[in-house]
């Protein structure tokens, strides 16, 4: 069903638009009804009104050219006799007076009160008497015979009982069947009139032809048979007056004539009857039946206007109580469609509540670790609500799935608890592993001295920290925290080269000198998770031959760095989904995405307020922009650069050496800050006591360089720590007070191994700045399998 004005919207405008299309099809039957029968009623009342302004000028020049057919005809038949004309002239002008009249009457009047019937047959009447100038002048030139001009005066008034019958037509029953009777017993003046012209012709021709005398005969049989046949079937008033006239003596005079001229056959015809007497009864037969019909007609105007008001006070009956039933209709149906749309906005609310409120606030809670009952939170809706029609059933349906809904939420809540806890349980236990990993691969590099061997130990010594990154990720997707802690500030310089250290293709990245910007202690493990995890993304997603370049400052809402590669960046779309996990990350789904870098990056970046953006890189690529906020930063000490100088004056002048130094001092803001959290955890175990830690490259400070060939550096405690991390000054022999964690020995290797990188791709092997790692393009040996 297409609807006129658009499809409904509501539930209420459907059920109301629904009962309102019979509703309007009754009404505008109703309509049509009444317009119909009101119109009909109001034509039966005006009927008098309309008849008296046109019928009653085309009744008088009707009348008038009546009297000028029976003058011509007696002009035509008598010959050249002035009286004659003299009469016939007179007549033509009191007739013209009359047609001029009626012409008036018919243009001028209140046509709107006229249906297109009555506007039709008065428009011919009009038509018809324009022809009358050229009968005159046929008639007054002789050019016509006067039994011709008599029949042509004849279809000139013939329209007129037209006018008649369509002025007085009536529209109900018996009472258009009287008006029909009455204009039929006009034509009987008519006849008579008729009568009176053709015996004026005979008497002045003294005879008449067979044909004259045949239309004679003709026409007083038809007034004869027209009042047998219709007298009968007049109403009682109308029909008592002709039966009286019949009675009468003007009538009985009229059948002897009538009689007389039937007798007397052609030749005699114009002698059969006296002239006067039978001028003088046909002028009051005449005036007689024209009174008769006109007080016929009153009568029959009367009884119309009578039933029209007695229709009319019906129809508005009628009419009252269809409006009142319709009106009735519509409030039942407005009733009905509020009840209904009620009680689905019920429903709808409803399911609004469960959609909007409850459910999100049962997750909330289960995500919170609350006890939640399902069924004191999707209660039933009320009984009132829940009738037994179809609206109640739906009702019932509702509350059994809104429990199920709440019950399901519930048990998927518990599984993913116990999903995640099973992560975390398996995260913890592989955190501890790589734990023990790294001990047993510091042992082992402790052991040797062959670069060889150094060499694979320190790939391993990656890929085990890159596992435990790994490790940390399910820890912090699992929704906890991970082990590693600090409990000073660190500087941004080594929190960033720290994250550096841990992916895989680190030679890749350039690192910028940065301000003296420090990172609170509770922040500087999931910083350098959030970067590392930044940087890995840009390594992958990039050619292998293309660098990776960090950039750093200062901001109005803190510190800001900036993470740029080369690869072919991200499509808008891309940047958006990316954008969502970032901005949502509690909404983790595992199996809608495989990027779970993102994700960990949104929950770190969500518990310290960092906002990370990801945009179009100039180069081509993405680039990330992490701004930390006021509340991350913390002031820290200045370092303390003379120790390192000291180690550098006792490097051994060999490649090996020079390479290990150069990649000292670009990791020893990074190795060394996992050093001092992992030494700030046995502090708090063992003996609550600061870490010390010792990076050399020469032998003991005091002592002169090695003669002879070049030998691997050995160790000098705290030689590689930033200024900030060390608890006691070295001393001057450089014994060392305790044994070397694992720790320092992955600090001393992953030196060890940059210089060996840059060795090999045929870097420099000067010292560059401290806090850069200005690679060239090409392979890292790291990525060998």
């Amino acid at each position: 069903m297409r609807w006129p004005f658009g499809r409904p919207t509501t539930v209420r405008t459907r059920i109301v638009a629904l009962a309102l299309a019979p509703v309007i099809a009754l009404m505008a039957l109703w309509s049509f009804a009444m317009v119909s029968v009101t119109g009909e009623l109001r034509a039966l009342v005006r009927v008098q009104g309309v008849y008296d302004a046109f019928g009653t000028p085309v009744d008088t020049a009707v009348g008038q050219i009546q009297i000028e057919r029976r003058l011509s005809a007696a002009y035509l038949g008598a010959g050249h006799r002035t009286a004659a004309a003299l009469d016939l002239m007179e007549q033509q002008r009191r007739t013209d007076r009359a047609v001029t009249a009626m012409r008036d009457a018919i243009r001028d009047g209140d046509r709107g009160r006229l249906s297109d019937r009555q506007r039709q047959v008065l428009d011919a009447m009009l038509d018809s008497v324009d022809g009358l100038e050229g009968l005159r002048e046929r008639v007054l030139s002789r050019d016509i015979s006067w039994d011709r001009a008599v029949s042509e005066y004849s279809a000139l008034v013939e329209p007129g009982f037209d006018v008649q019958s369509a002025l007085t037509a009536l529209q109900a029953g018996q009472l258009a069947r009287e008006a029909q009777v009455v204009i039929e017993l006009v034509r009987v003046r008519e006849f008579v009139s008729r009568e009176d012209a053709l015996v004026a012709g005979a008497r002045a021709a003294g005879s008449l032809t067979d044909r004259q005398y045949d239309t004679l005969t003709a026409t007083i049989e038809d007034r004869r048979i027209f009042e047998r046949t219709y007298v009968p079937d007049l109403p009682a008033d109308s029909r008592t007056l002709f039966e009286e006239f019949q009675r009468g003596d003007l009538h009985q005079q009229l059948t002897r004539s009538e009689d007389a001229l039937l007798r007397a056959g052609a030749q005699r015809a114009g002698e059969a009857v006296a002239a006067a007497s039978w001028r003088t009864t046909t002028d009051r037969a005449v005036k007689r039946y024209m009174q008769l019909c006109t007080r016929s007609a009153v009568n029959s105007a009367e009884r119309g206007r009578e039933f029209a008001y007695r229709e009319l006070a019906k129809a508005a009956i009628v009419g009252v109580l269809g409006l009142a039933a319709v009106a009735l209709s519509l409030w039942f149906a407005v009733r009905g469609a509020r009840r209904i749309s009620r009680r689905l906005e019920t429903l709808r609310d409803a399911a609004d509540l469960l959609s909007s409120r409850q459910l999100p606030d049962v997750m909330r809670r289960l995500s919170a670790g609350e006890d939640v009952d399902a069924a004191t939170e999707a209660p039933p809706l009320a009984d009132g609500e829940a009738g037994a029609d179809e609206i109640g059933q739906v009702g019932r349906s509702f509350n059994t799935a809104r429990l199920a809904a709440v019950e399901a939420a519930v048990k998927q809540a518990t599984l993913r608890r116990g999903l995640f806890a099973v992560l975390l349980n398996i995260a913890r236990r592989n955190q501890a592993l790589v734990h023990r990993q790294l001990k047993l691969v510091d042992t082992l590099e402790r052991r040797t001295n062959d670069p060889d061997v150094l060499d694979d130990l320190f790939r391993i010594d990656h890929l085990t920290t890159r596992m435990r990154r790994h490790a940390e990720s399910l820890i912090i997707l699992s929704g906890a925290a991970p082990g590693r802690r600090w409990r000073r500030p660190v500087p941004i310089a080594h929190v960033v080269s720290s994250a550096v250290s841990e992916i895989e293709e680190y030679a890749r990245v350039v690192i910028p000198p940065m301000p003296e910007v420090g990172v609170a202690a509770d922040a500087v493990a999931d910083v350098a998770h959030l970067i590392a995890e930044l940087v890995e993304n840009a390594t992958v997603f990039s050619p292998p031959h293309t660098q990776v370049t960090l950039r750093t400052g200062r901001a109005g809402g803190g510190f800001v760095l900036e993470i740029d590669d080369r690869g072919l960046g991200l499509g808008p779309e891309q940047i958006e989904e990316a954008h969502r996990t970032l901005t949502t990350p509690d909404d983790f789904d595992p199996t809608r995405h495989d990027r779970l870098g993102l994700y960990v990056v949104g929950r770190l970046a969500a518990r310290h307020g960092i906002e990370v953006t990801l945009c179009r890189s100039p180069y081509g690529g993405t680039t990330a922009v992490v701004l930390l906020p006021q509340a991350v930063l913390a002031p820290v000490e200045p370092e303390r650069p003379e120790v390192v100088a000291d180690a550098e004056r006792r490097a051994l002048p060999s490649r090996r050496g020079t390479a290990v130094l150069e990649k000292q001092r670009e990791v020893q803001q990074g190795r060394e800050l996992e050093l001092e959290q992992e030494q700030e955890q046995e502090q708090e175990q063992e003996q609550e006591r600061e870490p010390e830690l010792g990076l050399g490259l020469g032998r003991a400070p005091g002592s002169g360089p090695a003669s002879g060939s070049p030998a691997l550096p050995t160790r000098v405690r705290q030689t590689s720590l930033a200024p900030e991390l060390r608890t006691e000054v070295l001393e001057a022999d450089g014994t060392p007070e305790r044994e070397v964690t694992p720790e320092e020995m992955r600090a001393v290797f992953g030196a060890f191994q940059r210089g060996l990188d840059r060795g090999r791709k045929g870097l420099p092997t000067e010292p560059g700045p401290a806090q850069r790692t200005d690679t060239e393009e090409g392979t890292d040996a790291d990525n060998a399998p």
